[in-house]
Order: structure tokens, then sequence, then C-alpha cells
């Protein structure tokens, strides 16, 4: 099995350009950030700095989000939010550079929470239009942008499978960037009551990342009740050839101890 660590959910114990190393020394070879900085373009050096930090702890950076916003304060996007245009223009930017300099090839964005002032096929139709710009400047890199149903968030629109790929139909249909895919975390699909089962059984193949937690409480696998390792070999078995994304809050003082303990049982 090829984990890639999120290191903006796991080893939070340490700063954020500490963590590629401790993941190294955990055994991965690979993380994943949300958007490390606070705002859309980060000073240079900032920039700079996280790249550092990742080539110094020899790992790869598998994959990167776009700057979603506030997140601790409830944002989940910029890609549907009407009047934030230039905003995420200026992030697909730095998001490129930080791709080309670390050989990163797939970049999550986030769509973006449900508006009150705003005509809802308004935001839809800004997201075609954002996501096809994204997806077109990742393609120089040979990369896919990876759009996410989402639990948690009640004005977040996009909560299961068929939501999402009902926008990379139109991404492709309407603007014709073919290079959108579906982020596939079976936590936040499961708990929004998404049949996980057939999703896999559908499109798996069709599947641009993984990732994983268990429901409830967002923890390490085995600590809630979803069949996840059958998910994953019923995902690869269907045609998903990338690495798992273990994006889950640790509720142990080893958060990876799982891993050891699921291939003693195999």
């Amino acid at each position: 099995m090829s984990y890639t660590v999120n290191a903006s959910i796991l080893l939070t114990e340490l700063p954020i350009l500490e963590r590629p190393a401790a993941a190294k020394a955990a055994g991965f070879d690979a993380v994943e950030y949300w958007w490390p900085f606070s705002v859309a373009v980060p000073a240079q050096d900032e920039v700079d700095a996280f790249v550092t930090a990742i080539q110094d702890a020899g790992v790869k950076l598998t994959g990167l989000n776009f700057f979603a916003g506030d997140m601790p304060g409830g944002d989940r996007g910029l890609v549907s939010w009407v009047g934030r245009e230039d905003e995420f223009a200026a992030n697909i930017d730095v998001v490129v550079e930080i791709g080309r300099r670390l050989g990163t090839k797939a970049f999550n964005a986030l769509y973006g929470n449900r508006l009150e002032s705003v005509d809802p096929k308004a935001q839809d139709d800004l997201a075609v239009k954002n996501l096809a710009a994204a997806g077109r400047a990742v393609a120089e890199l040979g990369g896919i942008v990876l759009l996410e149903p989402v639990s948690g968030m009640e004005t977040y629109p996009l909560k299961t499978a068929a939501d999402a790929l009902a926008i990379i139909a139109r991404v492709k249909d309407e603007e014709g960037v073919d290079n959108v895919r579906l982020l596939a975390d079976f936590y936040h699909l499961a708990v929004n009551g998404d049949d996980v089962a057939a999703v896999i059984a559908g499109y798996a193949a069709e599947f641009g990342h993984i990732q994983i937690a268990d429901a409830p409480g967002r923890g390490e696998p085995g600590t809630g009740e979803l069949p996840l390792a059958q998910w994953i070999a019923d995902a690869q078995a269907g045609g998903y050839d990338g690495v798992i994304g273990l994006e889950y809050k640790a509720t142990q003082a080893d958060p990876f101890a799982w891993i050891t303990t699921a291939a003693a049982q195999a």
C-alpha cells in the first residue's frame, strides 16, 4: 500500500514546516497539504521555505490544495465564490509554481459554500470557468485538478460523488477541459450518506485521488465502523492505481500504529 500523509491534519504537534521530515522519519516518502499559507498569494520567502522543507525532508509532495479562504472560520474554497475571481486566479499562479518546483501532479480545488445573496446558478457557472482555468494551468505540469464532496458544512453544495461528477462533466462539455477528477474521500462520502461501494464500483478507475478516515469521529482506520480496507481493495481492483491519502485526526500517540497492526493481521 502506498500512502501519503496529509501534513495539514496530521503531525500537528509540530510546526508546519517540520512535518515533512517527521513523516519521513515515520517511514513515509510522500506528503500532501491543504494550502499551507494564510493568503492566496504569500510572500516569495514563505513559498521558498515551504518548498525547501519538502525537498530537505526527501519526500514527494503528492497533493496540494488551492487556497480555500478562512478554513477555521468556515470557508471551504473560492472556486464558486462570486467576487473573489481575481484572488483565485492569482492563487493558480502560485500553485503552479510550487507544483513545478516539487513535481506535484494533483491539486485539490475546494468548491466553496453557497452565498446568501448570490444565485446558485451564478456560483456554479463561475465554478465551471474557474475549474477550467485551473485545469488548463496545471495541465502544463501534466497535472490534474481534484474536486471533492465535503461533509460538515451544510452550505457546501457538493456532498455526494454525483454532485461533483456533474460539475466535472460540465467543465469538460462546456470548456473542453478534461483533467478535472473526483477526489473520493471515503470519510466525507460515507458521513454524507453516499453509497461508497456503488461509487467505487462505478468510478474507481476515474478517481483522481482517494483519502481516508474512519467514521464516526474522523480518526485512524479501525477507530470507527467504515470498511476502509475493503473499499481500498475494491477501488484498486477497479482500476485506481494512485496513492491513498491519510487525512484523519490522530487519536493516539502514534498516529500510524494502525498500519503495523493491519499488516500483521493481513
